[in-house]
């Protein structure tokens, strides 16, 4: 193709079309033409990119490994401009780039760029605005895929964690309904016998001694079987069916408790009573762990709102950090829990809240912690501390791992830098860790050795937190 026919085709070129003419005929003649076919891989992970590419006719894209897979991250058509930009600092690709049809580039490799850069001021111009661009498309594909890998360990974590109280509602509830119509049966007895009001006195006392005491201790399965039989004997003492003494031993009435109770009954009385007392207990008891397990999942909820900061409008306000801390350790416990890792907080009392977005900082505190816990392995501790110091709010996340080798420090804010196996992390939790408490006009350093890692991180303070209620 001639130098001329290209001039003209870089002058229809959507993106180079406002440059001058004399500096697209630069481009003509010092850069190359060439022609891909479909699917022809032009740069893989990793490898170095050296050179401009000016897309004339064609589309090729990027895919990047994202933990859960190969995702399309960015394409390119004709009339846009790929590869490496003037002023760039990008010196490799961060994922495999190939054709998606036959596509057609000019090239212009970057020993040409000074010359350009000094030759073709308006070209230059145009080119860099390409690159804050595409730095503003990456950042923003950065920041929500790692909001959903966060959403993922978010929703595993709940998952785990409420599937206790909720089963304990189901199985308590499941329980609760084959009991009742023993303890309806139970009452009716109870009420055929007329109690006199000192005998129901005594009744309503050993209920209140039954609700009241409760099981002081989870038994071993032994001590149960001890205490079953205890009552078994007293029951048959008293010439009483010993079947009572299984529903009786799930209270806490001690046996001193029951002597003083059929003393004052009697024997008729006493034998409609105990069964009326056990179903009383029990359904109560019941009750009590119905509302106990009902509350952790409302907590649960609650700490789940208050980490994503749900129904609140995407505007800076002060940020209570004592509760952002305390909502994103109740999502981690499960998975500190499953590890038999020991979590600690110790956050300083009317600590001074932060300006900016709480959901954002919450992030951040689930990707150090997250972290921490995947460092230390089982058995292992972490420390999360927040206080005041010299007009600052300073957050720290302190580990008891192995700690992080010199030559990985130097690297761990990097996008697309992990550790971990392929697949296990998206390498980008550190890296916007960091822009997001950047953009609090905060720090955020590590200190690492054998056995102690911390990350701290320092925002400037705010006004006082205020405590509800």
């Amino acid at each position: 193709m001639g130098a001329e026919n290209l001039v003209e085709r870089l002058a229809a070129h959507r993106t180079l079309a406002a440059a001058p003419r004399a500096e697209l005929a630069w481009v003509a003649s010092h850069g190359q033409l060439i022609e891909f076919p479909a699917g022809h891989t032009l740069f893989r992970t990793g490898e170095p990119i050296v050179e401009l590419y000016v897309v004339l006719a064609g589309r090729f894209s990027i895919r990047v490994h994202r933990g859960s897979g190969w995702r399309k991250v960015m394409e390119w058509r004709s009339g846009d401009v790929s590869g490496l930009l003037p002023y760039s600092r990008l010196t490799a690709t961060p994922g495999d780039t190939r054709t998606d049809e036959p596509t057609e580039v000019v090239s212009v490799h970057r020993d040409l760029f000074p010359e350009m850069t000094r030759d073709c001021h308006e070209l230059t111009a145009i080119l860099v605005h390409v690159m804050l661009d595409r730095a503003r498309h990456f950042r923003s594909s950065d920041l929500h895929d790692e909001k959903l890998a966060s959403l993922g360990r978010l929703a595993a974590g709940l998952a785990h964690e409420l599937n206790n109280p909720a089963s304990a509602v189901a199985r308590s509830a499941e329980v609760l309904l084959e009991r009742m119509p023993a303890a309806e049966a139970a009452f009716r007895a109870l009420g055929g016998v007329r109690l006199s009001q000192a005998e129901l006195a005594a009744f309503n006392e050993l209920c209140e001694r039954c609700l009241a005491e409760g099981p002081q201790q989870l038994r071993s399965p032994l001590e149960q079987a001890e205490r079953e039989e205890a009552l078994g004997v007293w029951l048959e003492r008293h010439g009483l069916d010993r079947a009572a003494a299984e529903s009786l031993a799930e209270t806490g009435l001690a046996l001193p408790a029951l002597d003083a109770g059929a003393r004052a009954l009697g024997a008729e009385a006493l034998g409609a009573a105990l069964p009326a007392l056990a179903a009383s207990c029990g359904t109560r008891r019941l009750a009590s762990d119905i509302q106990r397990a009902a509350s952790r999942v409302h907590e649960l909820v609650a700490a789940v709102k208050g980490f994503t900061y749900m129904d609140q409008a995407a505007i800076p306000k002060p940020v209570d950090l004592a509760r952002g801390l305390s909502d994103t350790l109740t999502i981690l416990r499960a998975k500190a829990k499953s590890k038999s890792v020991r979590l600690r907080a110790e956050v300083e009392p009317d600590l001074p809240t932060v300006d900016g977005f709480g959901g954002e900082l919450n992030q951040v505190w689930s990707n150090l912690i997250d972290n921490a816990i995947d460092a230390v392995g089982d058995g292992g501790s972490v420390e999360v501390s927040a206080r005041r110091q010299d007009g600052a709010v300073v957050v720290r996340v302190v580990d008891d791992g192995p700690g992080i080798p010199p030559e990985v420090r130097e690297r761990i804010f990097e996008p697309f830098f992990t550790t971990k196996p392929q697949g296990d992390a998206t390498g980008l939790g550190l890296a916007i860790a960091r822009t997001l408490v950047g953009q609090h006009e905060g720090e955020i350093e590590v200190e690492s050795r054998a056995g102690r890692t911390e990350f701290r991180v320092t925002l400037p303070a705010g006004a006082p937190a205020v405590s509800p209620g």
